[in-house]
């Protein structure tokens, strides 16, 4: 871009580290609207914060409140939604914060960008549930919203989504409990 130039930080991640004397990653948890994402993302930083571990949530709702209150749901601005929310897991992954991103995310192009763009300390956890399933959990109301029309461009009904073909983990959110999704990544990340 004309007339900005990088300007180079002074300390990179490793030492940001130093300072908790952990290493830190970047959880990304994807799937349906209703899946369990929020909720094992929370019980997920509970449980890394008990371990000392500082860490940081990123959530869709809370991200559109915010940052992203002008974009909507089309599928460019969920691109953009994507593209924003993963420049700031960036900048706080460089901070040495362990960051846990709860997102639809529905596109499989996104998810390779966020990826790429964090590098190995990156970790795709598809919570996986079927539609019917994250339907009945509908608290807030938005299937039934979407099914009716009054909701355009809603992943599951109006918009696809893509399931993920390298996540690190699948969780079965529909057949197991938060308890037992959370220690799956906690041994996965061996903490």
């Amino acid at each position: 871009m004309a007339n900005i130039v990088w300007e180079k930080k002074g300390l990179s991640r490793k030492e940001h580290c130093k300072i908790t004397g952990k290493d830190n990653k970047v959880i990304w948890l994807t799937g349906l609207s209703g899946s369990g994402k929020s909720t094992i993302a929370v019980e997920l930083e509970k449980r890394l914060n008990e371990k000392q571990i500082l860490t940081f949530v990123l959530d869709g709702d809370n991200i559109r409140h915010g940052l992203n209150k002008n974009l909507g749901f089309s599928k460019k601005d969920r691109n953009e939604n994507i593209r924003r929310i993963g420049e700031v897991t960036k900048i706080l992954y460089d901070a040495g914060i362990f960051v846990i991103c709860s997102f639809i995310t529905p596109y499989e192009k996104e998810r390779k960008s966020i990826r790429n763009l964090i590098g190995k300390d990156f970790s795709l956890i598809f919570v996986d549930c079927p539609l019917e399933v994250c339907e009945k959990r509908d608290t807030k109301g938005l299937y039934k919203k979407a099914r009716a029309g009054t909701i355009q461009n809603f992943t599951g009904i109006s918009d696809p989504y893509e399931k993920p073909t390298d996540a690190e983990i699948i969780l079965d959110s529909c057949n197991e409990n938060v308890e037992n999704c959370v220690n799956k990544i906690i041994d996965y990340l061996k903490v």
